[in-house]
């Protein structure tokens, strides 16, 4: 009963904490407007441990689907042992499939900063430590590299976070699906005490906080 009791209070303190910063990130002022037809676009994002970045997206309306893997190294090191030496230049990182007639780019982003992560810390992400958990965009195309630009510059002009953002703007080269136990982990793994303190209160801010934007997986 008292660790019950400890993992609640725990994951109640994230979830408050987390809910704090919703309220003040902005939607982008810059944003691609809703295609007028069904159609998916490839969103890559990279924000520490890509368990919890992959639960979260997998919960956002007009997410097709959520993918964890690598990206910004080679080929041939593009598997977990190797990066987690942090020594192949990859960062984990999740390929979000989205119809951009139910969502804009720009939302992913707003979800990404304020849900996700945090884009303040340098090669670091809670309890994680080194480049693979740096903060990052993988842009696809000119529109996702000028949008996330601009985001960031308006995030930082209004001080939202009171630090600087560090979060990478980079072009994607390639994305590598990660090992198949690394897919869906949260979802799979519930109890595990690092989803519960680390993952959980992510998507628990999503919806709290996002209710529009939420959808049950």
């Amino acid at each position: 009963m008292k660790f019950a009791i400890a993992i609640t209070i725990i994951f109640t303190a994230a979830v408050c904490n987390a809910g704090d910063l919703a309220d003040k990130v902005p939607s982008p002022a810059a944003d691609a407007r809703l295609s007028a037809g069904k159609s998916t676009q490839t969103a890559v994002f990279a924000g520490g441990c890509f368990w919890g970045i992959q639960a979260v997206f997998q919960h956002v309306k007009g997410v097709v689907s959520a993918t964890s893997g690598y990206s910004g190294g080679a080929p041939r090191t593009a598997e977990y042992e190797l990066v987690s030496t942090g020594e192949t230049g990859h960062a984990e990182s999740v390929s979000v499939t989205y119809d951009p007639s139910q969502i804009s780019y720009g939302q992913l982003l707003r979800v990404f900063f304020s849900v996700a992560h945090d884009p303040t810390q340098l090669n670091r992400q809670g309890p994680d430590d080194g480049t693979q958990y740096r903060s990052a965009i993988f842009y696809a195309n000119e529109e996702q590299k000028q949008i996330a630009e601009s985001y960031i510059a308006q995030l930082g002009k209004a001080g939202v976070f009171g630090r600087p953002i560090v979060t990478q703007v980079v072009a994607l080269q390639k994305f590598y699906p990660a090992e198949g136990y690394h897919q869906n982990y949260a979802e799979r793994h519930p109890y595990s005490l690092y989803i519960v303190y680390n993952d959980a209160p992510k998507v628990a801010h999503l919806r709290q906080q996002f209710p529009e934007l939420y959808r049950e997986k």
